[in-house]
């Protein structure tokens, strides 16, 4: 009996631009990812696959995608990456510092590729200016095609921002996709074989079983929510994991592997300080739409 598909699932890995100070970089993302990557050299056997499901930068910067190159690179895995991008990325940055694409830089990322018998699909939801994640309908027509090009394959969905869980609390549609293209997406999912859809933006580790199988989000390598003020408002606090996941007959297996971390609050944001960032980015979206 051959070896059971496994994969590393990475999230919200924020690097910055160690020459520019950041503000808004909680922690030193670059020395967490690198010491993930050297525990990853350790699993044996060696995963078929990493996924690193979105924020990969904190500000979607050249530079800041240079160093993610860097300390990929001095790691030295020999394992493919499938990279997805999140609210805090750009795709022109994404673009022109990962993959050296110089044409069509304000496409959606979507991509898919069959490794170890897994028929691995990528969804874009970032937007420009907007924390909320989107799929327009263009990308869920494409999303329906590629659903059919290997009916039998065990299909994985990669997706910065998880789905709506509650499909009509617009309020609450800063942490997912929008309730709207939610819908969208479960209408298309519907009828095959997804074995999982992995996740993350949400800054902390949590398993949602919807519409048939487990959406998985990961705290990843910035910082960490701390679940237990959520009903005030977002406490982030040092923490970091990683997860490994395991494709067995019966189904997808998600072990969780925290780093040690003393629980440090980093910052703290009030549900009403939220409104003000939600309102601010969209202040920002509406002027770079009426600039052209």
């Amino acid at each position: 009996m051959g070896k059971h598909p496994t994969f590393v699932h990475l999230t919200d890995l924020h690097i910055g631009d160690p020459d520019v100070v950041d503000e808004k970089l909680y922690s030193d993302t670059s020395a967490t990812l690198a010491r993930i990557l050297q525990d990853v050299k350790r699993l044996q056997p060696a995963p078929d696959f990493i996924v690193a499901s979105g924020d990969l930068t904190n500000r979607g910067d050249l530079g800041s995608y240079a160093e993610l190159k860097r300390i990929f690179a001095e790691a030295a895995l020999d394992i493919p990456v499938v990279w997805a991008l999140g609210n805090h990325d750009t795709r022109p940055g994404f673009y022109q510092g990962m993959l050296g694409r110089t044409d069509d830089l304000s496409a959606p990322y979507d991509h898919d590729q069959v490794i170890a018998g897994l028929h691995v699909i990528t969804l874009d939801s970032s937007r420009p200016h907007r924390i909320c994640g989107f799929l327009d309908a263009t990308q869920l027509d494409w999303l329906a095609a590629t659903l059919a090009v290997y009916p039998d394959l065990p299909k994985l969905i990669v997706c910065h921002h998880p789905p709506s869980l509650d499909e009509y609390n617009v309020a609450m549609e800063w942490e997912a996709i929008s309730c709207a293209d939610t819908i969208r997406l479960r209408e298309t999912l519907a009828g095959h074989n997804v074995i999982g859809m992995l996740s993350g933006h949400i800054h902390f580790d949590r398993v949602s079983h919807w519409c048939g199988f487990p959406v998985v989000v990961g705290i990843g390598q910035h910082a960490a929510t701390d679940v237990l003020a959520l009903h005030a408002g977002l406490r982030m606090v040092s923490g970091a994991s990683f997860a490994v996941g395991t494709v067995r007959p019966s189904g997808l297996t998600i072990a969780f592997v925290p780093q040690p971390a003393e629980r440090r609050e980093l910052k703290y944001h009030s549900f009403a300080d939220m409104l003000v960032l939600i309102a601010t980015y969209e202040e920002r979206r509406l002027a770079a739409l009426a600039a052209g």
